[in-house]
């Protein structure tokens, strides 16, 4: 069976923490209509996100491509 490709469009998206025990995300919603959005809001939305315990086992399968598990 041949090797699993890294998912190129999740490595850009995901990356682990430095311990590796998490994945970081950036936040949804500030890339347009941003006129209708408070000022509070953008500014929580710049910083970063975990990835939710339930998709994290998928999305270490995209980025980790064959490598530790």
């Amino acid at each position: 069976m041949p090797k699993m490709k890294t998912h190129s469009g999740a490595k850009k998206r995901f990356k682990p923490t430095s311990g590796g025990t998490m994945i970081k995300r950036a936040c949804q919603n500030k890339n347009h209509i941003l006129n209708k959005k408070s000022r509070e809001r953008k500014r929580k939305l710049r910083a970063g996100e975990y990835v939710d315990a339930t998709q994290e086992k998928a999305i270490r399968r995209l980025i980790q491509a064959g490598g530790k598990k």
